[in-house]
């Protein structure tokens, strides 16, 4: 068990804590317990930002480190979105249709990932990581003090724009591969077809 934990990097452990955040983040939503909700979710939006870093920073990105990122930044974000479902209802259904737009894409881009891949895909590139950022923003901002309607228009338009891009990406790899900056680097990476 021991040379199991060793296995692991710095920037790894920091993705596991958002993927073992996320049942007590859900505990903190089921308690009705805002504040704290709001503040976990916080810390673990600040592990997404440091264990890239951590990664490239160490030179110690792995297939094995991406998998782990992409799960823990997904459950991160469901847990986020379910948040803002509980805490900002007339928020949500308000703006059901924008959202709407944003997720149907989402989940086609899954789809297509699972059905090409086998597993979600894991290509980093720089819009998700800008993406990924507002999302944050928006979701712990409006936890914390209410939405602000230019940054969730701003945060839609982003996740569409990104989820586009992930879907070209797509097509564009025959094999699943990670840290891909985005479209234009793609068209010259080696790695393609």
């Amino acid at each position: 068990m021991r040379n199991f934990f060793k296995e692991f990097n710095i920037a790894d452990w920091f993705s596991f804590y958002r993927i073992l955040a996320a049942p007590f983040l859900i505990l903190f939503l089921a308690l009705g317990m805002r504040y704290w909700f709001a503040f976990f979710l916080l810390i673990s939006y600040t592990t997404d930002a440091v264990d890239g870093y951590l990664a490239r920073k160490l030179k110690i990105s792995s297939s094995r480190g991406s998998q782990l990122d992409s799960l823990g930044d997904q459950l991160t974000l469901i847990v986020g979105l379910s948040g803002l479902l509980l805490f900002e209802t007339n928020f949500i259904r308000e703006n059901l249709l924008l959202i709407g737009l944003a997720f149907i894409p989402y989940l086609i881009q899954m789809a297509i990932a699972f059905r090409k891949y086998g597993k979600t895909t894991a290509f980093h590139t720089y819009l998700a990581k800008g993406s990924a950022v507002l999302q944050a923003v928006f979701i712990v901002w409006t936890l914390f003090f209410g939405p602000i309607y230019w940054l969730f228009y701003l945060m839609i338009l982003a996740g569409i724009l990104e989820t586009l891009e992930e879907i070209c990406l797509i097509f564009m790899y025959d094999t699943w591969v990670s840290d891909v900056k985005g479209f234009f680097w793609a068209l010259k990476d080696p790695r393609r077809k």
